[in-house]
């Protein structure tokens, strides 16, 4: 958890102190598209309409671009910050694999995003790479979000795309997807999809899924992806074929005891270990 004594506030820059975060694998593993780093190192994205710029330091990192207030009400949740991965990475080190992963990959943290962001995104995502991904992201951006100065868009909103048709989604060339996408903002839009109640700690994973699975294209991974990346269900357990070969290879019995509670954090750490050792 971070204290108040943990993080200092300068003039629209906010620097943390804090162990186990590393912004390249976090930003750069797979479970976010919009951000990107630059020559300097630095990395900028866009989350929640808001542009921010981010520097790995020393100690931790530094918000840049930022006020205090959308550090607590966006940045904190987004980053996971209140989360203790260093005990985590500890607790998952008592399992032979998981201790080689957070060793490797140490200072990945799972973000919590947008709902209707991460739904859209992980639809896109079907049968595709990374960079395509992130290219029929920033195109669907640029073409419908708001534009927020800088080379910054808002991602759009689910009534944007809902009238914008498939057709009108054309310029994003994201092929078979296009349909899907619409179907989810028109569900969305229409409040058939309701993300409040998905959110609710009460709601379990099998009810968010049922809910999500009622759109035309999402099938159980995109679902899984939805809850574990943007509505905070840390238990959700994304399926795709690196995890189907780490199961297979190493935990045909199911995830170890030490995950439980937590199995999309340790998924995210064997995912990226497993696809880039």
């Amino acid at each position: 958890m971070i204290s108040e004594k943990q993080h200092e506030i300068h003039t629209g820059n906010i620097a943390i102190n804090t162990p186990c975060f590393n912004l390249g694998l976090t930003l750069d593993c797979g479970q976010a598209f919009r951000w990107s780093q630059d020559s300097d190192g630095d990395w900028h994205g866009v989350a929640f309409s808001k542009p921010l710029t981010l520097r790995q330091t020393g100690n931790g990192i530094e918000l840049i671009g930022t006020s205090a207030e959308d550090f607590e009400n966006i940045w904190k949740p987004y980053f996971d910050l209140d989360r203790d991965y260093d005990t985590l990475c500890k607790r998952f080190s008592n399992d032979k694999q998981l201790k080689k992963a957070v060793t490797e990959c140490y200072g990945i943290r799972l973000l919590k995003q947008e709902p209707w962001e991460a739904l859209c995104s992980f639809i896109i995502s079907q049968n595709n790479n990374i960079p395509r991904i992130k290219g029929i992201i920033d195109r669907l951006c640029r073409l419908l979000g708001e534009y927020l100065g800088r080379d910054d868009y808002a991602f759009p909103t689910p009534q944007k795309i809902a009238e914008a048709g498939v057709d009108g989604l054309a310029p994003i060339r994201a092929g078979f997807r296009a349909k899907y996408i619409i179907d989810a903002a028109q569900k969305v839009a229409n409040g058939e999809i309701d993300f409040e109640n998905i959110l609710l700690p009460s709601t379990s994973i099998d009810e968010g899924r049922d809910e999500l699975i009622k759109i035309k294209g999402v099938g159980e991974k995109v679902a899984q992806c939805t809850l574990l990346y943007g509505c905070g269900k840390v238990d959700a357990l994304p399926i795709d074929v690196w995890v189907k070969r780490i199961l297979a290879e190493d935990y045909p019995d199911g995830f170890p005891e030490c995950t439980n509670g937590v199995r999309g954090i340790a998924q995210q750490y064997l995912f990226h270990w497993k696809r880039t050792q």
